[in-house]
């Protein structure tokens, strides 16, 4: 009886369980990944595997994440500018004769970059791009070869104007920018040929401003741009470029312990490129005023004249350098140099100069014929002379 008993209950449960699964399908299906019609189930769309990614178009876009191209805003900046300068961006190998071996000359060769200024054939890029080159080759966007050559040079600026004759329409000059209004932090471009990779564009922003970059031993250029944009060798003479193409530097020289790019580039300023692009175009150089005052001396007080032009504006104005003393001994003359008669220069127009790059470009502000306030020391009392400069 007990074992009667026992089946009858285990049979009754076993109808109660099959009669709960057939009527709850859609907790299976949903556990094996099948198509069910209730609220919990896993919907599957037809035609697609439980384990394929979303269609993009199914995807949510954030608003205003892309273009209806569907890039980014920094993409689609990115593109426009090469698109929309890469045409202005041109190649330059140069020649020179190098030194001569036997019979032999042994040439050397050496590659840049520049940029179209105008459509009337010019060129811009550095001068140490096209130092001593007696053979100047310009390649344009559109692979054609033609010869440069310079029409005006601004060494101590490191600019350079080419003139290339090509047919009316062929060139796309470059859209001059404001150099003046440009931030830490801004977007830049930077087109070249860098190994002789023509048009090459890399992008970064700027590093910082205000820099001030060595060309001589006494001079140098200054509000360089600095930026971490990738320059190479074969960058020199190359447009730097803004969100909106336009050129707000020219690419220059890099700072390296390899000779490559270690994310340190400097770009000389477009406002200084505009300010001399029309007396290179007029005179083939920049008309500099001419103080007259060949030599000085650094010293704490300031710098000490040593050596002037006898027939300059600073002997004219009444500046003083040493003072010649002859003393005899037996029957030697000796003539000594006395410094300490030589005027100390101090500023310029009450601007404290404290260096001879700081002094000359303080005087280059002017034009010839100005006329400028040299303050000075003279034998230990302050004054000021004034000066006409000339050309």
């Amino acid at each position: 009886m007990k074992h009667v008993i026992v089946s009858f209950f285990a049979g009754l449960a076993g109808i109660l369980c099959g009669c709960w699964l057939a009527g709850s399908p859609q907790h299976l299906t949903a556990a094996v990944g099948q198509t069910g019609a209730g609220r919990n189930t896993l919907q599957v769309p037809a035609g697609q595997n439980a384990g394929s990614p979303r269609p993009a178009s199914a995807r949510k876009r954030p608003p205003n994440a892309y273009t209806e191209q569907g890039l980014t805003p920094y993409e689609a900046a990115s593109a426009y500018v090469y698109e929309s300068s890469n045409r202005s961006v041109v190649n330059i190998a140069t020649r020179a004769a190098g030194q001569r071996l036997m019979w032999r000359e042994n040439p050397t060769e050496d590659a840049g970059s520049g940029f179209v200024i105008d459509r009337a054939g010019h060129v811009m890029t550095n001068f140490h791009v096209i130092e001593d080159a007696d053979r100047i080759v310009v390649t344009l966007f559109n692979g054609q070869t033609v010869t440069g050559e310079p029409v005006g040079v601004d060494p101590l600026n490191d600019i350079a104007i080419l003139r290339i004759d090509v047919p009316e329409g062929t060139l796309e000059p470059v859209v001059l920018g404001d150099s003046s209004k440009l931030r830490v932090g801004y977007q830049v471009y930077a087109i070249g040929n860098p190994f002789g990779l023509e048009r090459t564009m890399t992008t970064g922003i700027i590093s910082s401003l205000n820099r001030t970059l060595p060309v001589t031993r006494s001079r140098s250029i200054k509000s360089v741009i600095q930026i971490d944009a990738a320059i190479n060798p074969g960058n020199s003479g190359g447009p730097l470029l803004d969100s909106h193409g336009r050129l707000i530097g020219m690419n220059t020289a890099i700072a390296s312990s390899t000779g490559q790019s270690a994310g340190i580039g400097f770009a000389i300023p477009s406002s200084l490129i505009a300010r001399v692009i029309p007396e290179l175009l007029e005179h083939g150089r920049v008309i500099r005023p001419d103080i007259g005052i060949l030599q000085v001396l650094k010293t704490e007080q300031g710098l000490l004249i040593l050596r002037m032009d006898p027939e300059g504006a600073a002997v004219a104005a009444g500046l003083k350098g040493p003072e010649l003393v002859r003393r005899k001994r037996g029957f030697v003359v000796f003539e000594i140099e006395d410094r300490d008669k030589a005027d100390i220069i101090i500023g310029v127009n009450g601007k404290r100069t404290e260096t001879v790059d700081a002094f000359l470009s303080e005087v280059e502000r002017y034009r010839p014929g100005d006329s400028v306030s040299i303050n000075i020391i003279r034998e230990g009392q302050r004054g000021t002379i004034d000066v006409t400069l000339t050309e």
